[in-house]
């Protein structure tokens, strides 16, 4: 016999054990003290809610201090000058050129061009910052730089 499933014939399951009735009198176990013990803050109404917490400041005091700061500004992306041999000699080379070449995330991230590598061909930069060895290295081949871009 195949059975039919349907939203309308499932039913909610009974919750099958009650509620402890507090403070109903001695015989039904819970009665006097209603299980909270005689004097003390958590014997007292609104004196429990801190035991939720105590196990996390255990949690957050083994955690360590992390110093420092974070800007909001986005990090430089950082071009090293043996990446741009991969460019014409004699071109232009800007943020634009950079993003579409893949060698920055996205065309408004800001760029530093440092002297790591070897560079072969005469190219004109527009970045926002050089290092000076990456500097003096682009003009010694002839190439020029606008920084600020």
């Amino acid at each position: 016999m195949i059975m039919n499933l349907n939203l309308s014939k499932i039913s909610l399951v009974e919750r099958k054990k009650s509620r402890k009735r507090k403070g109903r009198g001695n015989a039904s176990g819970k009665g006097g003290y209603c299980g909270r013990g005689q004097k003390g803050q958590r014997s007292r109404s609104g004196g429990k809610g801190g035991s939720k917490i105590r196990g996390l400041r255990r949690t957050i005091r083994s955690l360590p201090k992390l110093g420092g700061f974070k800007t909001i500004r986005d990090r430089m992306a950082i071009i090293n000058l043996k990446d741009l041999n991969r460019f014409k000699n004699d071109e232009i080379i800007d943020i634009q050129k950079l993003f579409e070449a893949g060698l920055i995330k996205n065309d408004r991230q800001r760029v530093k061009i440092l002297a790591e590598g070897k560079l072969t061909k005469k190219l004109h930069i527009k970045a926002i910052s050089f290092s000076k060895k990456a500097e003096e290295t682009i003009v010694r081949l002839g190439g020029s730089i606008k920084e600020g871009c």
